[in-house]
């Protein structure tokens, strides 16, 4: 294996300022094996000569040909803003392995996923994994996900909210609420207002994802997730059906 991978940007899509999607290919080798909701870990040189490393989860499916991200910049941060001056052909180093557990409960066949802005990655690895594996006759029966996105603005959101939107209306085993929490900057929103955490109540009982044979998963704003844990735990959810990633 090894030391180092390198990775060319073959797309880029920037949703806002400080949000995008990043597309890359791997130079001269594989895409390294990895399960649906993992992360890897990305760098670039810093101007000591040194790389600087930061794990992100992975948007794209393992039997996707590229390793997709969906990022924020983080301005005072080592490393994104290197990533935001990337253009089209420019290269990234990326570890060989793939590492992380918040991958998919299959112990159970119905998924609660609540995210906050970049905290959709791993969730959308998930749903392309299975949409996949239902296509070429690997998948059985399909698990069922409940997937709720929130952002402050709608265009925060980006091009995943209508690859979410659209699947949901083909497939009978996703459903997909984005929310935005600002919406007087968004005066065209129709969709759900307020907090991404506000909302697991009402759809948890209305589509009847409850405690006997559901896991619940919360990715991105510590607060969220620990509001969400919270409202799990009242709703008598075991801990060892409730998974979290912290995005910092």
């Amino acid at each position: 294996m090894p030391e180092f991978l390198q990775g060319e940007l073959i797309e880029r899509i920037d949703f806002s300022e400080d949000l995008g999607m990043f597309k890359f290919r791997i130079i001269d080798g594989e895409i390294p094996p990895f399960t649906p909701g993992q992360y890897a870990t990305l760098g670039l040189e810093g101007d000591d000569g040194k790389i600087i490393w930061r794990p992100y989860s992975i948007v794209s499916s393992p039997y996707e040909k590229f390793l997709e991200f969906y990022i924020e910049l983080v301005p005072h941060g080592k490393l994104t803003p290197r990533i935001w001056k990337l253009k089209i052909g420019d290269k990234i180093w990326i570890r060989p392995r793939i590492v992380g557990k918040f991958t998919l409960n299959k112990e159970t066949k119905k998924h609660l996923m609540v995210s906050t802005v970049t905290g959709l990655a791993p969730f959308l690895s998930m749903v392309r994994t299975q949409k996949y594996e239902l296509e070429m006759g690997k998948l059985d029966s399909p698990h069922k996900f409940l997937i709720l996105h929130g952002a402050s603005k709608s265009w925060e959101l980006g091009i995943y909210k209508d690859e979410l939107t659209e699947l949901s209306k083909k497939v009978d085993w996703l459903i997909y609420v984005p929310t935005i929490s600002r919406p007087w900057d968004d005066q065209n929103w129709k969709g759900e207002t307020g907090r991404v955490d506000e909302l697991v109540r009402k759809y948890t009982d209305n589509n009847n994802f409850t405690y006997e044979d559901t896991t619940g998963y919360a990715c991105g704003n510590p607060d969220m997730i620990k509001h969400v844990k919270e409202i799990l735990k009242r709703a008598r959810f075991p801990e060892n059906r409730i998974k979290e990633e912290k995005y910092y």
